[in-house]
């Protein structure tokens, strides 16, 4: 393995990457040869050893951002819980990394769950979310004993009195009424949204669950959206879940935005916690435990994604195809996500070139990014994007055949592979039934 030592983090003549070093993960910077390295292992090395598409994430930087979180609600909120959201990177080395951090989990199916056992996680510390929650996947969340299930609906708690055989902790998701200034389809908390119950109707809702002999209520729960860069509205939701009512447990979802882009600013971690503590002091009973559940700004900054040029095509615009696309960051074409990006192996080299960075799925939408300033590219090229650990991996499929990428995790000089590459012999397993007939 080759190392860095100390990192070197250069803004060379001609480019912006002064600006990009706070985007790419915290211990990212630039060998001798002016090739991109991740917590101290250069990514043309990581490229020959796995391949690309690859997913490369900065564990030092990741576990360094989830203690932010522990740490600082901890100490501003002593009896609080810091839930790892883990729908924006649910694998099974990042659910033994939470753990391992001192974060509880939230999961959002059986999969899921199925992914953090697989870890070792202490079924104690899941939390069970999700607006649909099947018979089979409360099943699964039952007998594997999860700590806690966040109730949407009442027709939930028909589920459950049918299928409690003891004592179950839960909480109740209500509508918290703020409409959050974010992508529509990253938006949770308004007062159509699909998620939770509105205050009259989780009244009656908290009736049944305190009547019940096995249901064990203990608070209520809500979540306004993702990318969220405006700290009010996550204060804004405090005060509207306090009209709830008071009782033990408040979660107070997640949702703060990171900065994806040279023209986004995103507030910290430390001004997030501001922002949410200051108003559960002014409006929640104090000794109230109070949880959180950050996933995207746990993960993001950590992870990039390294791809291979394939195909530079000068026509009515300067088109550099790579080896991935919308199979690896489907986030793209759903929620207009915006990123950046470089040519890895090229980083000292003055930015000449505005390019359409395009993916190789068939269709047109399949533009990674709109305008990416590279120097000159040419077939062979890696191109490395930034601020993909979150989301990227989670809606990887299999459109026009391709296979989900490998991912590695990279600290102090070392790398473990913690997700091989599919490969078609995983892609055809499934279709076994019929090739066997």
């Amino acid at each position: 393995m080759s190392t860095t030592g100390q990192i070197s983090k250069p803004s060379a003549e001609g480019t912006r990457l002064a600006e990009l070093w706070d985007i790419f993960p915290e211990e990212a910077g630039a060998d001798e040869r002016g090739v991109l390295t991740i917590g101290g292992v250069a990514v043309d090395e990581l490229a020959e050893r796995y391949g690309t598409p690859l997913q490369i994430i900065d564990e030092e930087g990741l576990r360094r951002q989830a203690r932010r979180f522990s740490a600082g609600l901890r100490e501003r909120w002593p009896n609080s819980e810091v839930l790892y959201a883990s729908k924006s990177f649910p694998v099974v080395g990042m659910y033994k990394l939470a753990q391992e951090e001192g974060l509880s989990i939230d999961v959002a199916g059986g999969g899921e769950i199925k992914l953090a056992l697989a870890a070792g996680v202490d079924p104690k510390i899941l939390h069970f979310h999700g607006n649909a929650k099947s018979d089979d996947e409360l099943k699964i969340a039952l007998d594997a004993g999860v700590g806690t299930i966040i109730v949407d609906n009442e027709d939930e708690l028909d589920r459950l009195e049918r299928l409690l055989e003891r004592p179950q902790k839960l909480l109740l998701r209500i509508i918290p009424g703020v409409e959050a200034e974010t992508h529509a389809s990253q938006a949770t908390g308004g007062v159509k949204s699909k998620f939770g119950l509105p205050m009259d109707q989780a009244k009656h809702a908290i009736e049944r669950m305190q009547a019940h002999p096995l249901m064990e209520f203990e608070g209520v729960h809500i979540h306004i959206g993702s990318q969220i860069l405006n700290t009010r509205q996550f204060a804004e939701s405090v005060a509207n879940i306090s009209t709830s009512g008071e009782f033990g447990t408040y979660d107070v979802g997640g949702g703060l935005g990171v900065k994806y882009t040279y023209e986004e600013e995103a507030p910290s971690v430390e001004d997030y916690l501001d922002a949410i503590v200051a108003a559960a002091r002014e409006h929640l009973p104090e000794g109230a435990r109070l949880m959180i559940e950050p996933g995207r700004s746990v993960v993001a900054r950590s992870g990039i994604s390294l791809y291979r040029a394939t195909s530079v095509k000068r026509t009515g615009d300067v088109f550099v195809a790579v080896d991935g696309g919308m199979a690896d960051q489907l986030d793209i074409a759903l929620t207009d996500q915006r990123y950046e990006a470089v040519l890895a192996e090229r980083l000292l080299e003055p930015w000449t070139d505005s390019v359409q960075l395009v993916g190789r799925q068939c269709e047109s939408g399949d533009l990674m990014i709109d305008g990416a300033n590279f120097p000159a590219p040419k077939v062979g090229d890696l191109v490395a994007m930034a601020t993909t650990g979150a989301y990227s991996y989670t809606m990887t499929n299999n459109y026009n055949g391709a296979l989900r990428p490998a991912i590695v995790f990279v600290q102090n000089g070392e790398e473990r592979l913690v997700a091989r590459r599919e490969t078609y012999e995983d892609l055809l397993r499934l279709h076994a039934p019929a090739i066997d007939n």
